[in-house]
């Protein structure tokens, strides 16, 4: 494997692992729906602020997530929208290994 596609393959993989737990989905697909502060997302997970802020930041090293301080508040936006395709392709993952464990118990 030459150096431009292993290094190409090792950015890949730093973005799947920012993505691989499920609260950051869960921050992932609300800021699909709309920008979020901290306290918002906080509200929503359940969690303590300094937690939801960890995964924030997780999210933006990665480059999935943008920031914007207004004021007082700081407010984040998924930088590119289209990461929820790559969700689309896991659930059709899922349905096809349901699909196939289903079948050898018939």
């Amino acid at each position: 494997m030459d150096v431009r596609l292993q290094n190409k393959l090792e950015a890949r993989a730093e973005i799947i692992k920012a993505m691989a737990h499920p609260t950051r989905l869960f921050i992932i697909d609300e800021l699909y729906r709309k920008e979020r502060c901290v306290n918002e997302l906080t509200e929503k997970i359940g969690s303590d602020i300094s937690t939801v802020s960890k995964h924030l930041s997780v999210l933006k090293g990665a480059g999935i997530v943008r920031v914007e301080k207004r004021g007082a508040q700081v407010f984040y936006s998924l930088k590119v929208p289209c990461i929820l395709n790559f969700f689309g392709c896991v659930e059709a993952v899922m349905r096809s290994s349901a699909k196939e464990q289903a079948e050898m118990v018939k």
